[in-house]
């Protein structure tokens, strides 16, 4: 018996000093975000203005400004760059094309007004759900450019609703009913993603009218040097804020107001040094989604979203407040979350990881402090190795997770569960600290299931400490 105590107190000092090598490394990463932080790059105008109106454009909601803003926008870049200047107004348009070296810059009290006219957005290279594709324009797009911006205490809006864009989802919430065309249709994106299974060009997958798939609202592809300041955005057809394949993007003070299907606030995929600061998220599905290509088609791009960075933020309503996944198959590494604010009856959850086998893909290196966090429905924390949407999810690729730290967390209503976590008998997910944590009214502490290396610091569920859980998990399933 007494050799039996011994074992038990050499294996819990052997996990307490690991854990404490593991909190000593997270430390030295929130360094490396501050120096990640500092090399990206904000980008610099020419001090010249260029006005909408000196390009025939008229604050008239009946009016298509697209020929003048464009021409607006394409000037100001072939004469060294500058500021194209949207004046007090409400401006109807179709896609805006941005260009090297511009800064589309929204007055106060400007308002652009995009067509839902799906024959007013031409067919360009652009993604759906993390699969490359020929589809129609989004709203605001720049195509391999750099410098570029949108700023001003201006909107965007989309004016998507149940009468347009949504009823495409195929959901009755959004305006769909039986017999109207959809997104699910066997030649729309189902077809999309076999097109990609059988790598099939992306030049050749060409999609756009009479198959229903919506456009994203910004889109930075193949970009560098990005800022989106401050400008509020709303009724998204579809994604909101998308850096596909961008470096040295910069999101600050922005406001996202959009509750419609797959409305995700800001989804940086294959994406590396990217800010996200200082902005509100209101949304219909997640407020903040980190990704990286679905199945496939993000094995043949094999590029990882890295060193992203979310500060001083407010999440409301939204599927999560920061999520990593679920097209995540080229991997996600380096993230830092910290001083948010999450809260709302319809926020699910806090911080959440979500793939599958038919993913795949590495996720490592998450780190997540100061939070506050006033009501979530699910979960406080939940990684989800076998995330299924679309029919069967299950494949030949097993995910990894490993390595998520979560600092000074203060709950004051965790909803179902404090933390959820399901991994792979073969690939349990590693490495999980929880230091100073301090989650109320939850109705189980934990749920979890094959997961290595769980270490709980100064962690109250419901007004108790929670100790160490054992190495042997099963039997805390459910607890």
């Amino acid at each position: 018996m007494k050799k039996k105590y011994i074992l038990l107190a050499i294996t819990m000092l052997f996990i307490s000093c690991k854990g404490s090598q593991q909190m000593e490394v997270a430390g030295k990463q929130w360094r490396i975000m501050d120096s990640i932080v500092k090399g990206i790059e904000v980008p610099f105008f020419n001090d010249k203005t260029y006005s909408i109106l000196d390009f025939g454009a008229l604050a008239d909601e009946k009016v298509d400004n697209t020929i003048a803003i464009n021409k607006a926008i394409l000037t100001c870049s072939i004469e060294g760059g500058g500021t194209v200047l949207i004046p007090m107004g409400k401006y109807l348009t179709g896609p805006i094309n941005l260009q090297n070296n511009v800064n589309l810059h929204l007055e106060e009290g400007a308002e652009i007004l995009f067509s839902t006219n799906p024959l007013d957005y031409p067919i360009v290279h652009t993604s759906y759900e993390g699969t490359e594709l020929m589809n129609y324009s989004p709203l605001i797009y720049a195509y391999k450019k750099s410098n570029i911006a949108v700023t001003g205490k201006g909107v965007l809006n989309g004016q998507a609703s149940n009468e347009n864009w949504w009823l495409w989802s195929g959901s009755e919430t959004y305006g769909w009913s039986k017999g109207m065309p959809n997104q699910k249709d066997p030649l729309n994106l189902f077809r999309l993603m076999d097109m990609a299974e059988e790598g099939v060009s992306v030049s050749e997958r060409v999609f756009g009218e009479g198959h229903y798939l919506r456009p994203t609202f910004v889109d930075f592809f193949e970009c560098t040097n990005v800022l989106l300041k401050e400008v509020k955005i709303i009724n998204a057809p579809f994604w909101v804020i998308h850096p596909m394949k961008s470096s040295n993007v910069t999101i600050d003070g922005v406001t996202v107001q959009s509750h419609g299907p797959n409305n995700d606030g800001c989804d940086p995929e294959y994406s590396k040094n990217v800010i996200i600061k200082n902005c509100t998220f209101n949304t219909g599905d997640d407020c903040i989604a980190i990704k990286s290509g679905r199945n496939a088609d993000g094995r043949r791009v094999a590029m990882p979203s890295e060193n992203i960075i979310v500060q001083n933020c407010k999440m409301i309503d939204g599927h999560g407040g920061v999520v990593i996944g679920s097209e995540i198959s080229a991997g996600v590494k380096n993230v830092f979350v910290e001083n948010c604010i999450m809260d709302s009856p319809n926020l699910e959850r806090a911080i959440r990881i979500k793939t599958n086998s038919k993913r795949g893909g590495l996720i490592e290196n998450i780190y997540v402090r100061n939070l506050e966090v006033g009501q979530v429905k699910e979960a406080v924390l939940k990684i989800n190795m076998f995330y299924g949407i679309y029919g069967n999810q299950e494949g030949d690729f097993i995910p990894q997770v490993r390595n998520v730290f979560l600092e000074n967390i203060k709950v004051k209503d965790g909803g179902k569960y404090g933390i959820l976590a399901k991994g792979y008998k073969e690939s349990p997910i590693a490495n999980v600290i929880l230091d100073n944590v301090v989650i109320e009214k939850v109705e189980k502490p934990y749920s979890i299931e094959n997961l290595e290396g769980l270490k709980l610091i100064e962690t109250y569920i419901n007004g108790c400490l929670i100790e160490n859980i054992p190495l042997d998990q099963k039997k805390y399933i459910n607890k």
